[in-house]
């Protein structure tokens, strides 16, 4: 009997699909490691934030396996692959509604198809890299991403780990 597929893509684009119907902006939060093509210097900690909504990215494609659009950074375009492993959290800007997920290990998959000019030796010893494109963009995503808003009592919202 097979494994059956990971549940972890279909709720991505659930997620993603839920915060659109309703307005909000979608967030996905990232573990940058050598299957991941982001821009390097917006990386703080091994970790990037990611705005995902429409305005922002351009040709988004969430698959089984990859994440993929195109995004401008600082006025400068980029293509960004994320697999979906690399994927900690997707969530809503406006009230930090959403979901996180167990962190898990790139795949050799993940790698070369993230990776194809490296060799397995190179991808495997965790090589970061941003790949530039000229390809035209809507929007840029914020440097920072902002915080949820504060809630009645002043505390944050926070995503809450659900077993």
């Amino acid at each position: 009997m097979s494994e059956p597929t990971s549940q972890k893509p279909y709720l991505l684009r659930a997620l993603y699909e839920w915060c659109v119907d309703n307005g909000f902006t979608p967030y996905l939060a990232v573990h940058v490691d050598a299957a991941t093509r982001v821009p390097m210097e917006f990386v703080r900690k091994g970790e990037i934030v990611l705005n995902i909504g429409p305005l922002a990215s351009n040709g988004l494609r969430m698959g089984n396996e990859m994440i993929e659009f195109a995004a401008r950074f600082g006025g400068v375009s980029r293509d960004i692959f994320v697999p979906v492993t690399a994927v900690q959290a997707i969530y809503a800007r406006e009230n930090g509604q959403g979901m996180t997920f167990d962190p898990e290990p790139p795949t050799m998959g993940d790698l070369a198809k993230a990776s194809p000019l490296l060799t397995p030796a190179e991808s495997s010893a965790s090589v970061l890299h941003a790949v530039p494109t000229a390809a035209a963009r809507v929007d840029d995503p914020p440097a920072d991403p902002p915080r949820p808003p504060a809630g009645p009592a002043g505390a944050r919202p926070a995503l809450r780990r659900i077993k």
